[in-house]
């Protein structure tokens, strides 16, 4: 069975390393020769956008996928329409990934806490939003914001108008600034059958609007038992194919949902080494009409994101228990390049050897272990 996966990035390329064992194929497309997957499986070159591409990506695979939310709806559901290719997962939950303000209301929909929130379409709009909401608050572009872009806080009125002169000209949502104590994120894949696999919650820290530091399992009971229905039901009501994410607050010993990610998620990356079945392969069974496997932990892990410049592979293959993941990008500021991952047989193992990790690659987080 051939997959085809629009977008090429470090997912894509860890995708085609789980799915090789299982005897699948790859086929990506991408703007980009240049790209991490393209030392595992072919790549397709061209816009996203690009029709006909898409159809001859899709005539040649069994199974359309996805590395990322930005690509258009409605062309690829119109490039696969004929073809008898499979669109895994369903274009309702990109369409609804890729939306501030569509996440926001299936939360709502489900029950799901969330922050208050409110559409911007003006400048007036934004005042009325402030007022109504108060400050602070974070204006956010309804799409095409990951990593902490496409977002201005506004901690007084006077912010305001820089705010509107930022992001204006965009969709926006404006929504309250949530003073949390933690962000966790819920993982699972769900199979053509309805079956499920949920991983156990793991626990993210942030610096500059990106991922850092997961660790995992976090042991949290009344937080896991909130992740897993909360996740249960966005899977449920998708009638979901594959692995899905979802990014929360922790606020007064509740989850507050943040945004989802439909497809494989950077704070699931302990699970290549860290559990049963990681959630690339998981989701490749599901897409691919394949049994689940286990989503439980098989120890205590922590994965670090490698940002900008990728240390020296002695340095951090010196330290007992760790797992390098280079994606042979070249350097840049803010730039993915990497993870490692430590496993250890306890919690304490684990975030003593964190901190020695972190002192390593001189990564200093706020409250990390």
């Amino acid at each position: 069975m051939t997959i085809g996966v629009v977008g090429a990035g470090q997912l894509g390329r860890m995708l085609a390393l789980a799915g090789y064992p299982l005897g699948l194929d790859f086929l990506f497309l991408d703007r980009s020769a240049d790209v991490p997957a393209a030392a595992l499986a072919p790549v397709l070159v061209g816009e996203f956008t690009d029709r006909a591409l898409l159809r001859r990506l899709a005539r040649r695979c069994e199974v359309l996928s996805f590395d990322w939310e930005n690509i258009s709806v409605p062309t690829l559901r119109a490039a696969a329409r004929g073809s008898g290719t499979r669109i895994s997962p369903p274009l309702r939950a990109l369409a609804t990934g890729q939306d501030r303000l569509l996440e926001k209301r299936l939360f709502e929909r489900l029950r799901i806490p969330t922050t208050r929130y409110a559409p911007v379409g003006s400048r007036a709009a934004l005042q009325r939003a402030c007022a109504r909401i108060g400050l602070p608050g974070v204006l956010k572009t309804r799409r095409l914001g990951y990593d902490g872009k496409g977002q201005y806080v506004i901690r007084r009125r006077a912010d305001i108008d820089s705010a509107w002169e930022a992001l204006g000209g965009s969709p926006l949502l404006y929504e309250e600034f949530v003073d949390f104590e933690l962000e966790v994120s819920a993982i699972g894949t769900r199979a053509r059958d309805g079956s499920e696999a949920i991983y156990p919650l793991t626990r993210n820290w942030h610096a500059g609007g990106i991922l850092r530091l997961s660790v995992a399992p976090w042991r949290a009971p009344s937080l896991e038992r909130q992740g897993r229905a909360h996740l249960r039901a966005v899977l449920r009501d998708f009638r979901y194919v594959g692995t899905l994410a979802i990014e929360f607050f922790v606020r007064d010993g509740r989850l507050v949902a943040n945004e989802l990610a439909p497809r494989v998620h950077n704070s699931g990356h302990w699970t290549i080494e860290g559990a049963v079945t990681s959630q690339f392969e998981n989701h490749l069974r599901a897409i691919a009409g394949l049994p689940l496997g286990s989503a439980a932990a098989v120890g205590h892990a922590a994965m670090v994101n490698l940002i900008g410049r990728m240390p020296a592979a002695a340095d951090v293959l010196a330290q007992p228990g760790v797992h390098l993941h280079d994606y042979g990008k070249s350097p840049r500021p803010g730039r993915k390049l990497g993870h490692c991952t430590l496993l250890a047989a306890t919690p304490g193992e684990r975030d003593r050897r964190t901190r020695a990790l972190l002192r390593r690659l001189a990564l200093s987080l706020r409250g990390a272990p």
